[in-house]
């Protein structure tokens, strides 16, 4: 699955890909203690689209 969070605090998108939407989600806005994503919090879900697998990406 493809998703993109917005941070409207900042102003920030974040691209990702992940089999595992909530556990993921998570981690961005709360279990993460380093990247990009930490700064930026807190995050939510603005879009996601699913695929068969990361390859049907390209």
């Amino acid at each position: 699955m493809v998703y993109v969070l917005y941070s409207q605090s900042f102003n920030k998108i974040y691209i990702g890909y992940t089999s595992d939407l909530d556990n993921r989600f998570l981690s961005h806005n709360e279990l993460a203690t380093k990247g990009y994503s930490l700064r930026y919090r807190p995050w939510v879900i603005a879009y996601t689209e699913e695929f068969e697998n990361k390859k049907k990406l390209l």
